[in-house]
Formats: structure tokens, sequence, C-alpha cells
């Protein structure tokens, strides 16, 4: 909590007093105590000193120390030689899957090969097919058109006789009528 005073200073701009840190762990107020122990040594505390350093071994002949290294030296030619038979099983069986992936390879392209041609003569029948009903479909256009032009002809024709008929009958009739007078002249009849 602020005094008045630092209240009225906080107020005018300027800054708070500082506050105290809190105490204990956390702020919870609870203290810690610390035990150190003093490093020194006393005669009942010491401890027994560590075991020595081994020592060097008991004396060996040259020979006896070579069989360790030839030992080894077996040991790693049989290490070696098993390595070799793994690879080569491994080697064996690689190019016989590699035999069967090549074969299998094969089988399929010519199941392809033949699909292939299958399909290749499907699609020539059917552009024949194509082609033939084209030229079909041409020739019956044609004929259409040609059907349809006369039907066309011999409708304008069929109108032009429908309009004219009267006049053609009265001509008609007409023509007659003169033909028989002129029998009739003919054959000395005086129509004067």
């Amino acid at each position: 909590e602020l005094s008045e005073e630092d209240r009225i200073a906080v107020n005018m701009g300027g800054t708070p007093p500082p506050t105290e840190a809190p105490g204990g762990i956390a702020g919870t107020g609870v203290a810690v105590f610390v035990q150190v122990k003093a490093h020194t040594q006393r005669a009942d505390d010491t401890e027994a000193p560590p075991p020595p350093p081994e020592a060097v071994g008991a004396y060996m002949k040259k020979g006896e120390q070579s069989t360790g290294v030839l030992a080894m030296v077996d040991m790693l030619v049989a290490d070696l030689d098993k390595e070799m038979q793994e690879m080569e099983v491994e080697e064996t069986d690689a190019q016989k899957d590699y035999q069967k992936y090549v074969a299998d390879s094969a089988d399929k392209r010519a199941i392809d090969g033949s699909s292939i041609e299958e399909k290749e003569s499907a699609k020539a029948d059917a552009e024949a097919g194509l082609e033939k009903a084209t030229m079909d479909n041409k020739s019956k256009m044609v004929e259409s058109y040609n059907t349809a032009m006369v039907l066309k002809d011999l409708h304008l024709e069929c109108d032009w006789l429908l309009s004219n008929f009267d006049m053609r009958k009265d001509a008609r009739v007409g023509e007659i009528d003169s033909l028989k007078k002129a029998k009739a002249i003919l054959s000395g009849a005086d129509f004067a």
C-alpha cells in the first residue's frame, strides 16, 4: 500500500517507490536452510584408498604372443568368408528375381503386343465401317436432295396447272369451236 505522499508523487507523473522483495521460496515466506558439510578429514572418517592399478602380466615367450594375433586374423578370415557366402546367396537370389522379372516383362510385352494388334484391327474395322457409313450417308443425302428437287418441280408445275386451268379450259373450248367452224367452212357452210 502506498503512503499519501507516494500516491501524490505517482499521480503527478513520478515513479512509485521500490517494493520489498518477497521472502522465502516463491514468495511464500518459508525460509530455506542450507546445511554445508565442512571439507575436513577427521581420523575416524577416513576411507580406504582406491586399489592400485593392474600390473603388467606374466612373462610370455614371443611364440605365445603371436598365437593371439593369428587367432584374430583367422577370426577375421572366417567373418570375411561368412560375409562372402551371404553376399553370394543374396546375389543368387537377386539374379533369380531379376530373371523372373525379365521373363514376366517379356510375357507382359507379348500380351500387350497382341492386345495392341487386336485393338488396331478393331480400330481399322471401325474406321472402314465409318467410311462406308459416311459414303452411304452422302449418297442417301444426294438421293434425298434429288427427290426433294423433283417434288419441288412437280409441285410448282401442279400449282401452275391449277392456277391456269380455267384459262386453258376456256382457250380449248374456243379452239374446239374454231375448228368446228373451220370444218364447216371447208364443208361449204356460209356463216356470213
